[in-house]
């Protein structure tokens, strides 16, 4: 059995990030049980300076990337296509809003010491992507971490202070320091690097060649 360390370079407002996540879990379980990999999230953010209420998903991404409102609604479409392709719902709405991930940031650093980091990571997408929550509300990812029996009054308390923003930091720097500008990122090892959503039959050729060079 090959054993693979998998580090994900990935920010939760990233709808390519999920993709990626799936058409890789998906590779996994077609080359299981030859290949075995160990999940590891590391943080990005996409909007470092966006304020704590956020801004219209729309409007964000026609300004930042200088699309049209027609360009907009066609790359959601195209990406709730292709997270039907791996068994992810995307329920873009009208009111959907980009945030600030810092604070997601934190409480998946404190989940990591718990061994919960991966479930808590997938719970935090549904709940972006599918379910429309606003993760920039406390009351919000206090009931998320709730349902992950995550220590309620711990949680709290990261987020009422600055418990993790060195730890976090530091990882976004050395992601940098890599060279690392985009997300999602995969790094296997330590020495291979993945970018983008691939699908799940380029990363079960990809994982493939990576084994069989090691």
């Amino acid at each position: 059995m090959n054993k693979l360390q998998i580090d994900i370079v990935s920010d939760v407002m990233c709808p390519w990030c999920i993709v990626g996540y799936k058409g890789l879990e998906a590779a996994l379980e077609q080359l299981a049980p030859d290949i075995e990999a160990t999940i590891n999230w590391l943080p990005f953010e996409l909007n470092p300076q966006m304020p704590i209420e956020g801004q219209d998903l729309k409007e964000h991404l026609i300004e930042k990337y200088g699309i049209s409102e027609q360009q907009s609604v066609q790359n959601r479409e195209m990406i709730s296509q292709r997270g039907k392709d791996v068994g992810f719902d995307f329920n873009f709405s009208q009111h959907m809003r980009m945030i600030n991930s810092f604070d997601l940031h934190r409480l998946l650093a404190w989940a990591k010491e718990q061994g919960k980091q991966h479930k808590l990571q997938m719970a935090l997408f549904s709940a972006h992507f599918t379910d429309n929550q606003p993760l920039n509300e406390h009351a919000t990812l206090i009931k998320i971490v709730a349902s992950l029996d995550l220590d309620i009054a711990a949680a709290k308390d990261i987020l009422d202070s600055d418990a993790y923003a060195e730890q976090v930091r530091a990882e976004q720097k050395l992601s940098r320091e890599k060279g690392i500008s985009s997300v999602p990122t995969f790094i296997i090892n330590n020495k291979y690097s993945i970018a983008g959503g691939q699908t799940a039959d380029t990363f079960k050729q990809l994982l493939t060649e990576i084994t069989q060079e090691a």
